[in-house]
Formats: C-alpha cells, sequence, structure tokens
C-alpha cells in the first residue's frame, strides 16, 4: 500500500475528467475452486487497488461526484472471522489509510445507485456481474457494451502513465523475476521434468512475498505460446523457453522471458535462430523513445526476422513485401509487446483496444499482426514489453503449405527439417523515459555467451 497522499491525489485527477454521476469500483470476492470455503488465492480488482489500495475480499467503493463524497461499503470482521483469520485491521482504519472518511455496510451500496448516473466499468467476474445487473437493472449480457467509455478512457490515461513509486515497485517484481530466470537457467539438466523448473521459480515468487504475475510458461514445446503444462521430460538438443514473471505483495508485475538448451551450449542451428531473435529485441528497444509507434517497432521486428530468415534460406522475396502481406507471421505470429504494471497486460480488462490503440492507430486485421496488444505512440511514463520471436509450429507450417500460401516468401521444402525445432523468444521489460528509455531490473543472462557461461556455471 502507498500513502494516503497517493490514493488521495489519484482519486482527484479523475474527478476531474467528470461533471457529474457515481464512479463505481467493484472489488473482488474470494472465489471457490472446488466449493466455497477452498478458495483460489485472492486477487484484488487492479482498478480497485489503484485508486484505493485495499487488498482484501468483498469490498466496493464509489466517487459521487454531485456530493463531492468517497464511500467505501464492507462489512467489518466478525468474532468468528477473527477466530477462523486472527485479528485484522478494522475497515474504518483501512479507509483511513487510504484517505476515505465514509464507510458503509455493504449491502448499502444499492440505494446509492438508485435513480443516478453510473459509471461502471466492464466486469468480468461472475459475482460482480451478477450484482451489477441486479443493481442497475441491466441484463449480464448488455453490461459490456454498456459500461461506461468515458471512465473507462480516462482511467486508462492515467494509469498508463506509471509514477516514480510505479516504477520501484515494478523493479522489485524484476528483481525477484531475475532470481527465477538465473536459477532456472541454472538447475535445468537432461532428465528433469519442466514440473520440477516450473514449481522452483514459483516458490522464489512467493517466497519473495508475492506470487506470480501469471501461470509459469515453461516448456520445450517453445513453438506454443502459452504453454501452461509441464509434463515433458527435458532430453539433449531441446530448448526451454520460460516465460514467467513475479507480482510484488502490492500487486506490480513483471514478465520476462528467456530461452536456454537443455545442454550446456547451444547447437549452431539453434544459434543461427536465437542470434535473429536477439537482434530483433535489441534493436527494437534502441529505438524506443516518446512518439515513436509502437506499430513502426512491431514491424521493424517483423523486418529483421524476414532478413535473418531469409539468409537461411527459409525465406526469400522483398522483405517488406513480406512483412505488409504478412509472410512473417508464419514464424512470428503474436505481437511485439504490451503494456504492463498492476497488471500483466495492463488494464487488459478495460479492453485492449483503449489501451494499445487510438483514433491515430487502428488494429490490423492480418493474422499475427492483429495480436499486437499495443500499437500507439509511446509517451514517456508508459512501461511496456519487448517480446519477438521466432517458431516453428508443425500445424500451421502444414496449414500453409497445404494452403500454397505466400509461396513467394516462404521455403515449405527447407521448413520440414525444422518442424521438431521448437521456438524462441526473448523479452524484456522497458520504461520510455522522456529522452528515451531504460530497461527495468537487473540485466538477465540473454546473450549466447552469457546464457552457456550459465549453463556451464
Amino acid at each position: 500500500m502507498f500513502s494516503k497522499d497517493t490514493y488521495t491525489n489519484r482519486r482527484k485527477i479523475l474527478k476531474q475528467s467528470f461533471q457529474s454521476g457515481i464512479l463505481l469500483f467493484l472489488g473482488n470476492d474470494e472465489t471457490g475452486m472446488n466449493y466455497k470455503s477452498n478458495t483460489y488465492p485472492f486477487r484484488q480488482d487492479s482498478n480497485f487497488l489503484y485508486y484505493f489500495g485495499i487488498d482484501q475480499p468483498h469490498l466496493i467503493a464509489i466517487i459521487d461526484i454531485d456530493e463531492g463524497n468517497t464511500i467505501l461499503f464492507g462489512n467489518e470482521l466478525t468474532m468468528e472471522d477473527i477466530v477462523w483469520m486472527g485479528d485484522q485491521p478494522s475497515l474504518s482504519d483501512l479507509a483511513t489509510a487510504v484517505g476515505v472518511h465514509e464507510v458503509k455496510p455493504y449491502n448499502k451500496i444499492s440505494t446509492y445507485l438508485q435513480s443516478r448516473t453510473v459509471h461502471f466499468l466492464p466486469p468480468y467476474r461472475a459475482k460482480n456481474k451478477i450484482n451489477l445487473s441486479k443493481w442497475l437493472d441491466i441484463p449480464i449480457s448488455n453490461l459490456q457494451s454498456q459500461a461506461s467509455i468515458p471512465f473507462i478512457k480516462s482511467i486508462v490515461k492515467q494509469r498508463s502513465i506509471k509514477t516514480t513509486e510505479e516504477i520501484e515497485e515494478m523493479e522489485k517484481a524484476l528483481s525477484t523475476t531475475h532470481q527465477m530466470h538465473t536459477t532456472a537457467m541454472q538447475i535445468a539438466k537432461v532428465g528433469m521434468t519442466e514440473a520440477e523448473i516450473a514449481g522452483i521459480v514459483e516458490g522464489i515468487a512467493i517466497s519473495a512475498g508475492g506470487r506470480l504475475a501469471y501461470p509459469v510458461i515453461l516448456s520445450k514445446d517453445g513453438q506454443i505460446l502459452h504453454n501452461h503444462h509441464h509434463h515433458n521430460i527435458l532430453q539433449e538438443g531441446q530448448l526451454i523457453l520460460g516465460d514467467f514473471g513475479a507480482e510484488t505483495a502490492s500487486c506490480y508485475a513483471g514478465d520476462i522471458t528467456r530461452t536456454f538448451p537443455v545442454s550446456k551450449t547451444f547447437t549452431t542451428l539453434q544459434k543461427d535462430i536465437y542470434n535473429i531473435v536477439l537482434a530483433a529485441e535489441m534493436q527494437v528497444i534502441e529505438q524506443l523513445k516518446p512518439r515513436v509507434s509502437y506499430r513502426t517497432m512491431h514491424d521493424l521486428a517483423s523486418t529483421i526476422i524476414v532478413d535473418g530468415l531469409k539468409e537461411l534460406g527459409l525465406m526469400k522475396g522483398t522483405t517488406d513485401d513480406a512483412v505488409e502481406l504478412g509472410a512473417h507471421a508464419l514464424f512470428f505470429p503474436h505481437g511485439l509487446g504490451h503494456m504492463i504494471g498492476l497488471d500483466v497486460h495492463d488494464m487488459e480488462d478495460l479492453g485492449e483496444n483503449y489501451v494499445g490503440y487510438d483514433e491515430q492507430t487502428q488494429r490490423s486485421t492480418l493474422f499475427g499482426t492483429a495480436y499486437l496488444r499495443l500499437g500507439r505512440q509511446l509517451q514517456s511514463g508508459f512501461v511496456l514489453t519487448v517480446e519477438p520471436g521466432i517458431y516453428f509450429i508443425p500445424q500451421l507450417i502444414d496449414q500453409w503449405k497445404a494452403e500454397q500460401k505466400f509461396t513467394d516468401f516462404i521455403n515449405y521444402d527447407k521448413l520440414e527439417s525444422y518442424k521438431t525445432f521448437g521456438g524462441i523468444r526473448i523479452e524484456d521489460n522497458v520504461l520510455i523515459t522522456e529522452t528515451g528509455h531504460r530497461v527495468l531490473g537487473p540485466p538477465i543472462a540473454k546473450t549466447i555467451e552469457a546464457i552457456e557461461a550459465l549453463r556451464q556455471s
């Protein structure tokens, strides 16, 4: 939790965008995994955290623009709660700590919403959808479409610019993430299961006082972009793609990807592909600064990837045409990166297009590029990921080959020997500064020489 002034000032800035109505913030509740009292780990709604900072379930808050009131709705702990959970700070004390001076019982919220203009955000939890539908008399199926666009845009504008204290939290997350990735590179060996490594890196995140920012992606099948099962046994000659990051106790995220060999060294073929991805990542990072279009950076990474694959004989033809038409997406079928902060895909609950696009930058409809979550011009204070990759997805290769797709750009015959290669992705988190950029977190080995040295140590 930050200081009272932080939350008071955040709410003050937000209120300036509205002339009337109620701004409604739905906190999250605990959710049962297989029965009510065996719950998933609790995670507070990020917008609630940003403006109110209280990380406990069953809370709602409003900012009443007309009356000038800010009210927290929740229930004080009962003796039964204390028996099971131990003594906790009172709700009124928590409210005072974040600059809120009025607390009401949870069940009083509906009274304040009747016959009022209510600005609400798109709900993503089932219980909040049900409650919101009941309180506002809106069918659940219509809640997304009736969410307040001015509310969404105001929050996106404010949360997109990270403050010094937020950057400090993200540095903490990345310090733990550094330990997670370095440990994975040190301990991996032939005969281990992916699950052994995944369990150890998750334990590091928890032992640092936080948790995972998202489920661990760790697999010898790096061509599967979000592989969350870990049952494979590691063998010589394979690559391990590890995409994971820590979340701090205050819920700020890190998101790093590294790819390294199960053996102590890369093969020549692995080095060839790896260095193309590394060049794309590093050259993009060098270009980052305010007013640069991130869609342009995605195209730059795609261009570097095509040029590199042409040198290996896997692609051919004119590079610019290949990128414009989307031929490169056979190997790079996702976006270059996304915003990151309190959410690993920051503010995705509010709608990717509100976060990553604007009136000047429209989302592509091309396969691959359509998955680019951030396309608009960068601003000082943005924190984003840079994560190019090259993947050899057998099913996609076979489909495109059967369709004779992009035969002017892709050498399908040569691709046959790459179907068991897997995939390579390299990812870092970057702050846009007033004059350029800064890569956040302690450096994590990513050159071939640094990775091999770490593997051999």
